[in-house]
């Protein structure tokens, strides 16, 4: 695990330390999560890891600047989904008292397909997002999310359905 770390560290110093084209910035996170990498994934640097290669990513997907994986539960990410700025994607969460904080208990992030996730949003371990969900920026998710639902707020809460094939505007 500590070897996964290391070099997981190396590679996105590389991710972050300069300018990359998409190609460049694509083949950096294939070899982070050493996983197939769909040619329509985009993402913009900076991007940040503790492991990567529990991270598992679909066809079009985009994930935007300053986001945060702690992947060592799992997260699959499905297609055509899109991830804001600076959201936070964490697998692991420790014991309750004093005496079990130190550890940790893994549980994947599972994100369907089409799902948005807005600017600054956070998904705990363990949580399911249904495909064509909306994540409102600043959410914190604890729970599964249906499909075709907005969830917001601190803990999220379904705010609206999602009429799928309509133009909706929020």
């Amino acid at each position: 695990m500590v070897g996964i770390t290391q070099e997981s560290m190396k590679i996105t110093a590389e991710l972050n330390g300069s300018y990359h084209t998409p190609e460049e910035v694509a083949e950096l996170f294939f070899r982070l999560i050493g996983k197939p990498l769909d040619r329509s994934f985009r993402m913009f640097p900076p991007f940040y890891t503790d492991f990567g290669k529990n991270t598992a990513v679909g066809k079009n997907v985009f994930i935007n600047k300053g986001c945060s994986f702690q992947d060592q539960g799992g997260i699959t990410i499905g297609d055509g989904s899109q991830i804001g700025h600076n959201v936070v994607l964490a697998t692991l969460n420790h014991g309750i008292t004093p005496e079990t904080r130190h550890i940790t208990y893994p549980a994947p992030i599972r994100i369907g397909r089409n799902v948005w996730i807005g600017a600054n949003a956070v998904i705990t371990s363990g949580v399911t997002i249904g495909e064509n969900a909306v994540i409102a920026a600043g959410a914190v998710v604890t729970k599964d999310v249906p499909a075709n639902v907005i969830v917001g707020g601190v803990p999220a809460r379904i705010i609206k359905t999602i009429e799928t094939g309509k133009a909706v505007l929020v």
